[in-house]
């Protein structure tokens, strides 16, 4: 019997910021001294990003953030401070809009649910203001000292609804953090799939939805 839901936040109840960082690459991509795309851009600062957050030491959202797309400007001989370029990133993280079917959900559901998210802990609790939502509870990476897949962030959130393995499910955009990181904690997982994306066959994908509106099907 289902006793609570794992839930993402970013891509998953509000909007990624995948659009922004396109931006920034653009304006990193128009400055480079040597041939670059945007897309390009966003590919090494996604990779130097993994890098970064997956090393030996624990590092904020934003200074991986920072620290990643400043390697990636070396690279590519921008000049510029990454912390200006990242400002306008930052400032979504405290703003984005839901997506859809989201509010819908939320109001129906009646099951405890903990946000599990790869982010600062202060930008999740303005972008959760910012919209008049509440939760039973909250995990972040900042407060787990680790990121997702990792399976740190899904036993705190299991000991943070008082709840085991089998009893919830994880909802999530991400097939290696969220599909990935719960398979490993014994978690049967939701993928969230809004771009599209035909998932690889050996991929533990126990439900598949295009926004939280499908979800109540699921769960009844």
């Amino acid at each position: 019997m289902l006793k609570g839901l794992l839930l993402d936040f970013y891509g998953t109840v509000v909007e990624d910021d995948d659009a922004m960082m396109a931006e920034i690459a653009d304006q990193v991509a128009a400055r480079a001294s040597v041939p670059v795309s945007g897309r390009d851009v966003v590919t090494a600062w996604g990779a130097e990003f993994e890098a970064v957050a997956s090393g030996p030491r624990f590092r904020s959202l934003r200074d991986s953030a920072m620290s990643s797309l400043a390697s990636v400007m070396a690279e590519v001989g921008c000049v510029g401070d990454p912390a200006h370029l990242c400002a306008a990133q930052f400032r979504y993280w405290r703003s984005p809009p839901l997506r859809p079917g989201t509010r819908e959900f939320l109001s129906r559901v009646t099951v405890p649910i903990c946000l599990v998210s790869d982010v600062d802990g202060d930008d999740l609790e303005a972008a959760v203001a910012h919209h008049g939502l509440a939760f039973t509870a909250v995990v972040t990476s900042e407060a787990a000292r680790a990121y997702k897949p990792d399976r740190a962030m899904f036993r705190r959130a299991l000991a943070a609804l008082e709840l085991e393995a089998h009893e919830v499910l994880h909802v999530g955009d991400s097939l290696t953090a969220d599909v990935g990181g719960a398979h490993a904690a014994g978690i049967r997982s939701v993928w969230v799939n809004h771009r599209g994306q035909t998932a690889p066959r050996d991929v533990p994908v126990a439900y598949e939805i295009a926004d939280l509106s499908e979800l109540a099907e699921i769960l009844r």
